[in-house]
């Protein structure tokens, strides 16, 4: 026998002992962990108060689970849908939104359905929430001011921060479900507050204490106008004479006074 006869000879034999150990190794422990189930069986059937304390305990844990499960949120719904799966009204206002502002229908589809899931259950017209965000952000979800209002309703982060604690913080500013959750609730208040519609946008934009708000209320309530049209199988331009090019989001004239007006109203 070669010397290279010998060495392959040596390593199969050096294999062959590896497997043969593993099988036992593995054969032991599963004979050990057998042996160890048949002792609580038998234990849980010679002793009958250890079997109910184990079911107790599994049947509190299964419920905490379930109460965990349950308890998770699912009010927010996917970030998006399907346009024909839309009552007729809301794909109407889907659809039209999307033309106008270059939306894809999916994403905007949820954002109507969560709008008009909201606005019911709150009374407030969805076609209202929809036009703050139209004229905010133009259904961007990422956008930002120069003073700091955030996502698809512009929320000041800042000042609304506890708004966002029980979602996880001011970065939830930026999901387009979330902000809108919050922003409808900085509507409601700002709504009540000042008594009126046309008086809440002014608080909304932060120019309750200032003469001149940018338009910014006359911009939201023409809009919410269209789409209550639209919402009801009207057929409506998308853009007026006066509006040759696509809507920008609202832009402050003087930032200033409106951080002023945002922190003393």
């Amino acid at each position: 026998m070669t010397a290279s006869q010998k060495f392959t000879q040596g390593l199969r034999t050096f294999a062959s002992s590896i497997a043969q150990g593993f099988f036992e190794i593995s054969h032991n422990s599963f004979a050990l962990i057998g042996l160890a189930i048949m002792f609580i069986v038998i234990a849980l059937a010679a002793r009958p108060e250890l079997r109910q304390v184990g079911e107790v305990q599994l049947f509190n844990w299964l419920q905490t689970r379930q109460v965990s499960v349950n308890s998770a949120p699912t009010e927010i719904e996917p970030t998006a849908s399907k346009l024909q799966d839309l009552p007729k009204q809301q794909a109407a206002v889907a659809y039209w939104l999307g033309k106008k502002y270059k939306i894809a229908p999916e994403p905007l589809s949820a954002l109507v359905a969560q709008a008009y899931v909201i606005g019911i259950r709150i009374k407030l017209d969805p076609t209202l929430i929809l036009a703050v965000m139209a004229i905010e952000s133009g259904f961007n979800p990422f956008a930002q001011s120069p003073v700091g209002a955030q996502g698809l309703m512009q929320v000041m982060t800042q000042v609304h921060s506890d708004k966002y604690e029980s979602f996880g913080g001011k970065l939830a500013a930026f999901d387009p479900q979330i902000n809108l959750r919050v922003g409808v609730k900085v509507l409601q208040e700002s709504i009540a507050r000042a008594g009126s519609i046309e008086g809440g946008l002014r608080y909304y934009v932060g120019a309750a204490n200032i003469e001149d708000d940018g338009g910014y209320a006359a911009k939201v309530m023409a809009e919410h106008a269209r789409l209550e049209l639209v919402a009801k199988g009207r057929k409506v331009p998308l853009f007026t004479r006066q509006a040759n090019a696509a809507p920008t989001p609202f832009k402050p004239d003087n930032s200033s006074e409106k951080i002023a007006a945002l922190f003393n109203s």
